[in-house]
């Protein structure tokens, strides 16, 4: 697990995430053409829980939309 410092609307701030959580947050913002902090951000406006749980989350509801149980 490693600490990522990022600015999000003019705040920094960090998350502790898993290098795996990292990786696929950032192939899905290339993705969608979109920054990294742009993904982050949105997924910030909207979440209930901590930032570092909301974007594990998130990454796994992309990833379940993508295989089928």
């Amino acid at each position: 697990m490693k600490k990522h410092s990022l600015v999000i609307q003019g705040h920094p701030t960090s998350v502790s995430l898993e290098d795996a959580f990292w990786e696929a947050l950032k192939e899905i913002a290339l993705t969608r053409q979109v920054s990294l902090t742009s993904l982050i951000a949105d997924i910030d406006a909207r979440r209930t829980t901590n930032l570092s749980s909301a974007l594990r989350v998130f990454v796994l509801n992309e990833i379940q939309k993508k295989v089928s149980f």
